[in-house]
């Protein structure tokens, strides 16, 4: 299987310098219109393809983003390695704004949303115990620092439901209670859905503002936020230009992301439903028709 490389990122995140045969196209999926077109091309003789979370011109709000619809329109053009760049805020003083950091733990706290290709008619548990890819996530840790980025190594990610933000009580029992490093919107169950779709996921959370935690957090200037934003883009398409040499060939995912389904099906065959399994083609295609 020939490597690919998808980006899912917000506003400045889905262009990047040097892509040749750079082209938006369609991609239809059974599980809903993605987010987007998909800008795809090759970068140092990798395949890449990159993915508006939102939409361009932010269409999407956190919890009407279609996640399944991404993954799966990302599966069924060939991608094999999906990096997740995302805004948010910070609960350590020491994870300052335009810093990154390389996610390894969620703590799901969304609700409104479809968070799994698999239920009634083809029922399937995967493991997300370690819910993104070590290898993925160490390259991508590499390209960070080679560019000069301050990134941080592992960190916790309090997905919310939003849209709204954070009341200070929320904030505190987060911060103080559970332990949690960063907060966002998006990175669940995007996450999830990547690890059944047997996709190797790493997510970047880049820091823009201090959640409202901090004593200071008055005193922050949406202007600042703004500023701090078209930076951390910047940066995100300099670390994402360096991964396909990073990367390189397509090989197997020592951290078995890539056959995280091959134990999952528990629904005996003869009681699958047939217009199921027909949605599950690119999700789940290894494993049905293997």
């Amino acid at each position: 299987m020939e490597r690919m490389i998808a980006v899912i990122g917000g506003s400045g995140v889905y262009d990047i310098d040097g892509l040749q045969d750079a082209r938006w196209q369609a991609v239809q999926s059974p599980w809903g219109t993605p987010s987007d077109e998909i800008l795809t091309g090759t970068l140092d003789g990798v395949k890449m393809a990159f993915l508006p979370r939102h939409g361009r011109g932010h269409v999407h709000s956190p919890s009407s983003v279609p996640y399944r619809a991404n993954i799966d329109a990302l599966k069924r053009l060939g991608a094999t390695d999906v990096v997740s760049v995302s805004a948010c805020g910070s609960f350590r003083e020491e994870l300052a704004p335009g810093d990154f950091v390389v996610v390894d733990q969620f703590i799901d706290r969304t609700f409104a949303r479809d968070k799994s290709f698999f239920g009634p008619g083809c029922v399937a548990h995967v493991s997300v115990a370690h819910p993104t890819c070590g290898r993925l996530s160490a390259h991508c840790l590499q390209a960070a620092r080679d560019e000069g980025i301050t990134v941080h190594q592992g960190g916790t990610y309090l997905a919310m439901e939003g849209p709204q933000f954070s009341t200070l009580a929320e904030s505190k029992l987060y911060r103080e209670n559970w332990g949690c490093d960063v907060i966002g919107m998006t990175n669940m169950p995007e996450a999830k859905l990547a690890r059944e779709a047997e996709l190797c996921y790493a997510s970047i959370a880049m820091v823009t503002d201090y959640d409202c935690w901090h004593p200071d957090h008055d005193a922050v200037e949406v202007a600042d936020i703004v500023k701090t934003l078209v930076g951390n883009a910047e940066k995100a398409r300099a670390m994402v230009a360096r991964l396909p040499k990073l990367l390189g060939a397509h090989t197997p995912c020592e951290k078995g992301c890539d056959t995280a389904l091959e134990y999952a099906l528990i629904t005996a065959p003869e009681k699958r439903d047939p217009a199921v399994l027909a949605r599950l083609d690119a999700v789940a295609g290894r494993v049905l028709n293997g």
